[in-house]
């Protein structure tokens, strides 16, 4: 299958970090949108099914990937477009685990679409939706809570020092694991938040938390596991308060290792094919934090992606 050019839209952001202070003008053919608004994105989106766009190109981080494919539904319904991600932001970690590097261009992207043969892979993202409907339903792949929202408002330091990609992520895991490694059990780090988490239709358990994790991605920045080995499907971290032998815990939990200790003193991964967390606390997703509630998590509809 060759897509025709004229059927394809580009959503760029100019404000992500790789495109601050370029101008890019759109090829002939291709329908561009620089949206400024989450109605301007809306907008775009609808605009693009209306002209039967098949690929929608992403020029923008992790957050702009997550705010297209949270519109997506209600723009194009069951009829989803093909997608291409330009990792423009300051981590990429879909990029990362689709195999696509950066500096990847849309020229490349559009050359790559005009082939006889398509290379394309398929993720499921992340649907969360908060009960109650005071915060609109999402699409991502990473959402955290506890302590993983204070190591992503340290990412934003990290960035200002001109550190992204993987070495903002090392040098983050880093400061992160420094805090709850030397933190006492009642300071920000250690003492978690009180959250509810009820797995696959399970009652819920309510207890501290220092940080739960869900995924549906695969690889991970560094080589990092703490998911266990790659797998698909929706993965959960999710680890007591305080934590108990970190120090001999998180190598063991980053490198993805199943030491049956690690579960017996807090520190509990599953596959899952939905949850519910409960927690007035706010949670990270995509590098984005929002807030908290009770929000139930699952699997989206898969989303196929050009990769080089």
């Amino acid at each position: 299958m060759a897509l025709e050019l004229t059927k394809i839209g580009v959503i760029r952001n100019p404000r992500s970090h790789a495109n601050r202070g370029q101008t890019s003008a759109p090829p002939a053919g291709v329908l561009w949108g620089e949206p400024e608004t989450p109605q301007a994105l809306a907008e775009d989106l609808r605009r693009f099914a209306q002209a039967g766009v098949e690929l929608v190109v992403v020029d923008g981080g992790d957050g702009t990937l997550r705010e297209v494919l949270s519109a997506l539904p209600t723009a194009f319904g069951a009829a989803a477009p093909i997608l291409a991600v330009l990792p423009s932001g300051k981590t990429n970690v879909l990029a990362l685990d689709l195999g696509v590097r950066p500096g990847w261009t849309l020229d490349a992207a559009l050359a790559r679409a005009a082939r006889e043969l398509i290379g394309l892979k398929t993720r499921r993202p992340l649907r969360l939706t908060w009960a109650g409907g005071e915060q609109a339903d999402l699409s991502g792949f990473i959402f955290g809570l506890g302590a993983f929202v204070r190591a992503t408002q340290m990412s934003h330091s990290v960035h200002r020092m001109g550190a992204f990609h993987s070495l903002a992520v090392a040098l983050t895991v880093v400061g992160a694991a420094f805090g709850a490694l030397f933190g006492r059990d009642g300071d920000g780090w250690r003492q978690g938040v009180r959250a509810g988490l009820a797995i696959d239709g399970g009652e819920p358990t309510v207890a501290p938390r220092f940080v739960v994790l869900a995924t549906s991605l695969k690889r991970l920045p560094l080589g990092l596991r703490p998911f266990g080995p790659p797998q698909d499907g929706l993965k959960v971290l999710e680890v007591s308060a305080p934590p108990r032998r970190l120090a001999f815990a998180l190598p063991a939990v980053l490198m993805g290792r199943a030491d049956t200790w690690l579960r017996r003193h807090g520190y509990r991964r599953s596959l899952a094919e939905g949850l519910v967390v409960t927690s007035p606390a706010p949670v990270v997703v995509d590098g984005e934090v929002f807030p908290g509630g009770e929000i139930a998590i699952g699997l989206g509809a898969p989303v196929r992606f050009l990769v080089p």
